[in-house]
């Protein structure tokens, strides 16, 4: 038998006597910490074509961004030619060694077309060295200057282009560094990461190493995220935290960037056993990969943002050893105001268990001073994972309903105004919390919810070690916090402030280290996982629930009518949150509608059949807007006639489609070059030549009438991946392809008389085709790197 309990009223953790005061007073301390934290990760104020020469200006950058992204330049294109030209141009002419290393660059792997085989590309990267005095290695500052096929690139890439050329031009102004440093300007990044993989693998500078920089964007605007680095990053993160002014990094968002499929530059450069960091902004990312990705959607605070740390790192890397910049483990570490808290990874187990430890002690504190029971705090912790189910459902319903009133969102990674939707998400997290903690604090007591809410915490933050470590302090630290937070109320009088400053205190580091994290989480993972973000929501909640408690009447103990009015009273909160959010909805709604200046998104392709002289128009919408639909119904297989197209994982081999008219539009070629045959294998030297200006040619063996044993493609030996019999089961990508075609040289196993290839080519641009008919200012270009497709295949029987 454990102590009594005491008088109902007498069961929280505070119990001030000037209740409404303590909590304006405790809001406001949560907000004014809230702010503080938000206020931290903002972008820098761009500076002036008058700042100091030392100094990175986002003006004088903004003036080379204008000439990248002046208009679309994809790898390949006369376009891309002049870009080159210029940032070959800018690096010259700061006196740097500068060259354009003319290669072929590879990416080997699985077609997203489901056919196994390789993806090459003509790439020519800029590169410039900056000789050290004594080097001890090389910083590499990389970014590309290719763009999509549908838009310039103001930010993706232009914005890091740009401000590698305005680090250049700074750090040239002064002494020179201790060690190299190489700016590398790379090509095909968009098509393949092939100029990368290309430099990381075989330029001579490269040969032993180094540090690398790269600057990306996903977007338009936001502050810029150091979102990935090679493994073991202690000492890599201890130089980013002390070097960077503005240290804006998660080794939390390094877990996430893991789940998604997406891939840089950095990844070539990580699969060659260079270090490094990755940085971009995110925030704006409906634009990306769009014709709206001009320079004039390039918030200069972002710029800044990039050149302010990309040219402290390089100053900083440039002055260190590089031979002891070592380390044998990852670092947890993550923003606060001032700077970057961090700390060895190897530190995660030891504070997730003593998390556990620490709210075991309050459970049994709690227990002890008569505040709860075993029985309740088990009730307490089962009750709490009923908002962290039932919130991010909800994030997820709330998106379906919105996404059924507007469909075009679902071709965007966010909103063109997402704020207010955000907000929406968050407001009703919050609403679920709150309704939630109204139905079961009277009866179940806010003592042992608090524990079971911190027990949900703790226990999250053991998963997170095993699973992600690098994210196991989002729970863990809130939870050590708010258990000592809880045993320093026990320990004074309920009654007095020191009770409501404990648990101001706890709640206030679960706001330092959880908000961020929400309010990075939306353009991370866009609307379509805010779910996420309100679980995330939810458990800053879970924190906070000392002084959520104060926003309702003191608990128990009152007379019937006392009781209800004290329930009316505690459904104020829960209702507030609840309009909040479907007038936060309803804003967005409203605000946030398509017009010439924010277009809705389409996706179709024009694919043309040569052999049978048939056409279709092709679309990855699932569910056609009616702009699309004009030219597609029904899904409709495509990988056995367009094997190079390639199509989403879930898609079966099928897009929507409708009939077209056939284009006068020329097939590749394919010229055979040799032909012999030796021990029942059969050696085919060809070359697939396109007939008209194209982006990328691909080139498939059917897998029925030959088995591939060997492959080259432009004098680099590709990989084969053997299995089963299939059509199409070699494929190869090129892009970038010379005008006189490539060579290819097959080695085959016949299975029947003849072997069928099937080549096919891809131009941009659906303009001049007969039957299309051009968008209204209204209808936009989806992101994607298959928009605006023109494709042309033909079967050949050798």
């Amino acid at each position: 038998m454990g102590p009594p309990l005491t008088h109902p009223a007498d069961r929280a953790l505070a119990r001030p006597a000037r209740r409404p005061l303590a909590a304006v007073a405790a809001l406001a301390a949560l907000l004014a910490v809230g702010a503080a934290v938000l206020f931290d990760i903002r972008t820098p104020t761009p500076l002036g074509v008058d700042a100091p020469a030392d100094r990175f200006s986002a003006e004088r950058a903004y003036g080379n961004l204008r000439v990248v992204a002046d208009r679309t330049h994809v790898a390949g294109s006369p376009a891309n030619d002049q870009v080159r030209a210029h940032v070959e141009g800018v690096l010259r002419g700061l006196g740097l060694e500068t060259e354009v290393q003319d290669t072929i660059g590879g990416e080997a792997g699985e077609l997203s077309g489901g056919a196994g085989g390789s993806t090459l590309a003509h790439v020519r990267n800029v590169v410039a060295r900056l000789p050290g005095t004594d080097s001890t290695g090389r910083i590499f500052l990389v970014a590309h200057y290719d763009s999509v096929q549908v838009g310039p690139g103001g930010n993706d890439n232009a914005a890091g282009t740009s401000a590698i050329l305005e680090v250049a031009r700074a750090l040239t102004t002064g002494p020179r560094p201790r060690n190299d440093i190489v700016f590398v300007l790379t090509d095909a990044e968009e098509a393949c990461l092939c100029g990368a993989a290309a430099f990381a693998a075989s330029h001579p500078l490269a040969a032993d190493g180094g540090v690398v920089i790269n600057l990306e964007a996903r977007g338009s605007t936001g502050p810029v995220v150091m979102f990935q680095t090679s493994e073991n990053n202690a000492a890599l993160v201890d130089v980013f935290s002390r070097a960077a002014p503005h240290p804006v990094g998660t080794s939390f968002a390094v877990e996430v960037y893991r789940l998604l499929p997406n891939d840089t530059d950095f990844t070539a450069f990580l699969d060659n056993g260079f270090t490094g960091l990755n940085s971009a902004y995110i925030d704006g990312g409906a634009i990306y990969h769009t014709p709206l990705d001009t320079p004039e959607s390039v918030d200069r605070g972002s710029l800044q943002h990039h050149g302010d740390n990309a040219l402290a790192l390089a100053r900083e890397f440039g002055r260190t050893d590089l031979t002891r910049l070592e380390s044998s483990t990852d670092a947890t570490y993550f923003p606060v105001p001032g700077g970057l808290v961090r700390y060895p990874g190897w530190l995660t187990w030891p504070l997730a268990l003593l998390a556990v430890g620490a709210v075991g002690v309050l459970g049994w504190l709690a227990r002890r001073r008569g505040r709860t029971s075993w029985p309740r705090i088990a009730a307490g912790f089962g009750l709490a994972l009923v908002p962290l189910v039932v919130a991010p459902l909800a994030a997820q319903l709330l998106w379906w309903a919105i996404t059924t009133i507007r469909p075009g969102y679902a071709q965007l990674l966010d909103p063109y105004q997402p704020w207010w939707y955000r907000l929406s998400v968050i407001a009703l997290a919050t609403a679920v919390l709150f309704v939630w903690y109204a139905l079961t604090r009277r009866r179940t007591g806010p003592v042992a919810l608090a524990i079971g809410g911190l027990g949900w915490l703790a226990v999250l933050g053991v998963v997170f070690a095993g699973l992600a470590p690098g994210g196991s302090y989002l729970a863990t630290l809130p939870a050590l916090a708010g258990a000592a937070a809880g045993v320093v109320a026990l320990l004074v009088r309920p009654s007095g402030p020191w009770a409501v400053v404990a648990g101001v205190a706890g709640a206030a580091v679960g706001v330092v280290i959880l908000l961020p994290t929400v309010v990075l989480l939306f353009p991370a993972l866009g609307m379509k996982q805010g779910g996420v973000a309100a679980l995330v929501t939810v458990l800053l909640g879970l924190a906070a629930l000392p002084v959520v408690d104060l926003l309702h009447p003191q608990a128990g103990g009152q007379r019937a009518m006392v009781a209800v009015r004290a329930r009316r009273v505690g459904a104020i909160p829960a209702l507030a949150a609840t309009l909040a959010a479907v007038v936060f909805a309803g804003v967005g709604l409203t605000v946030d509608r398509f017009d010439a200046a924010h277009p809705a998104p389409t996706h179709l392709m024009y694919a043309l059949d040569a052999s049978s002289g048939t056409a279709r128009w092709l679309s990855r919408e699932t569910d056609p807007q009616p702009w699309t639909a004009q030219y597609v119904d029904a899904p409709a297989p495509v990988s056995d006639d367009f094997p190079g197209i390639g199509l989403p994982a879930a898609s079966g081999g099928k897009l929507r489609s409708g009939p077209a008219q056939a284009a006068d539009l020329p097939a590749p070629e394919i010229e055979k070059l040799a032909d012999t045959t030796f021990g029942g294998l059969r050696t085919l030297r060809l070359r697939l030549r396109p007939q008209r200006p194209v982006r990328l040619v691909t080139l498939h063996v059917d897998g029925t009438t030959a088995t591939v044993e060997q492959a080259t493609v432009a004098g680099r030996s590709v990989p084969v991946q053997s299995g089963p019999a299939e059509r199409w089961s070699f494929g190869l990508v090129f892009h970038a392809p010379p005008s006189d075609g490539i060579e290819v040289t097959l080695v085959v196993r016949p299975i029947g008389g003849q072997v069928w290839l099937r080549a096919m080519d891809a131009s941009d641009g659906l303009a001049g085709l007969p039957g299309f008919r051009p968008r209204p200012p209204d209808v936009g270009i989806v992101g994607s790197h298959s928009s605006e497709m023109v494709a042309v295949a033909r079967t050949f029987a050798l």
